[in-house]
């Protein structure tokens, strides 16, 4: 009998290891196909960021050849001359190179189907998102309806995003299962609560959101999820080049970025797209995140640079040469001017970092976004968002504030006058 129970207690033994290991290689295999789709989406993110640049720059539009008018196009030649110009690539070969990668994954073709490769003539290509012959696979389904319902989530007034606490660890903006699947079903995105599972279990397996921890699939209950593609993020288009979903992880100067809070308060460090320059080298970046999630670097490029020279730490300390205190700055006849800044979000963000505390400041700014249209600067400090006095909050809360609310925000900053002399 005893041995009986020993080799009972030993059979469960080795059935569980058995077990564990099994569920470790679904795991696995599950996380694998979710980095395959998530490079798919990058590629998605990437090409659709670059087609709105392109529209807004006017470089896309109706052409006329041959007496036939071709809508919604580019030429080749003018394209390559803009990428380069724009510091998205660095010659003519890398700008056709990154041309390629999205005609070879149908983001862009020839307006006649007639050359499958990128050229550098002038030959007419065109989104195929411009003309409805974008193809929707199964995997571009999915991908589109997380990225609709990412930017409902973050454009539409709820407290589904919460610093929360799982297995003794805490989480920035992490959803709750249940309450999620709740979400989906008022916003009538899914009919049942059975549906509304199958679409959180799809957009896990496609890489869109993701356990906080890793160890679970997406089931309806209490466990907690986030949003692993920051979908807001200004892509570089060299990244596309790059085997790796990412070459650099998102950084947390990308305002949607979710990831597991530092507790140690470690500094993080990120990449400029110069070896040289901090915060006026980026002439060539179009967008960029909105503010910083942590207060350890403040620049707003978390891109692989452009430059042949290895990349260096940009900006990990404030650019302040001094802080000052809510009190200096409300004081009658100080240093200091007021003004207000209106700012418009595009598709990818407000184009600015936020850092510091008590208050807060400009820690960089996106010298082609909203932010810098605007009249933003670094070094001016944060009095109010949307008529909400600030000077008394840390970047965490200013970042949540400028977050949870509407796409267009009024700023007032405070800066010092320029020293004469």
């Amino acid at each position: 009998m005893v041995l009986e129970g020993y080799l009972a207690t030993k059979t469960s033994r080795v059935s569980a290891s058995c077990l564990s290991r099994e569920m470790d290689g679904i795991g696995n295999t599950m996380q694998k196909k979710a980095a395959e789709l998530e490079r798919l989406a990058e590629v998605l993110v990437t090409g659709e960021q670059l087609r709105l640049r392109l529209h807004e720059a006017k470089v896309i539009k109706d052409r006329r050849h041959h007496l036939r008018t071709y809508p919604n196009c580019f030429v080749a030649k003018e394209l390559i001359d803009w990428l380069i110009e724009h510091k998205e690539a660095s010659d003519r070969d890398t700008a056709i190179k990154i041309m390629q990668k999205l005609l070879d994954q149908s983001i862009i073709h020839h307006v006649c189907d007639e050359h499958r490769e990128f050229k550098d003539l002038k030959l007419f290509y065109r989104f195929r998102k411009d003309d409805g012959t974008f193809p929707l696979d199964s995997e571009a389904k999915v991908f589109m309806r997380g990225q609709r319902i990412y930017e409902k989530l973050m454009n539409t007034e709820n407290n589904l995003l919460q610093t929360r606490e799982e297995e003794a660890g805490t989480y920035e903006r992490t959803l709750v299962a249940s309450e999620f699947i709740d979400w989906l079903l008022q916003e009538g995105e899914m009919a049942t609560r059975e549906e509304a599972e199958q679409l959180g279990r799809r957009l896990l397996e496609h890489g869109i959101i993701q356990h906080v921890t890793n160890k679970n699939h997406f089931v309806d209950g209490p466990l907690l999820y986030q949003f692993r593609m920051n979908f807001r993020r200004r892509r570089r288009l060299i990244e596309l080049l790059h085997e790796r979903a990412r070459s650099i992880p998102e950084s947390h100067d990308s305002p949607f970025c979710l990831r597991k809070q530092n507790s140690d308060g470690g500094n993080t460090s990120f990449l400029s797209v110069s070896p040289t320059k901090e915060i006026k080298v980026a002439v060539g970046v179009r967008r960029s995140s909105m503010s910083s999630s942590c207060g350890s670097s403040g620049y707003y490029s978390s891109s692989p640079t452009l430059s042949s020279s290895p990349p260096v730490l940009c900006n990990p300390k404030s650019v302040l040469k001094r802080q000052v205190s809510p009190e200096e700055l409300q004081t009658p006849g100080g240093p200091f001017l007021k003004k207000t800044f209106t700012i418009v979000g595009d598709a990818v963000g407000w184009g600015f970092v936020v850092r510091g505390s008590k208050p807060c400041h400009i820690q960089a700014v996106d010298p082609g976004g909203p932010a810098a249209a605007a009249g933003m600067k670094v070094c001016q400090f944060v009095v109010s968002v949307n008529g909400l006095n600030v000077l008394s909050q840390d970047y965490r809360a200013v970042s949540n504030l400028i977050l949870t609310g509407p796409r267009t925000i009024v700023m007032e900053v405070m800066e010092e006058f320029p020293t004469m002399g």
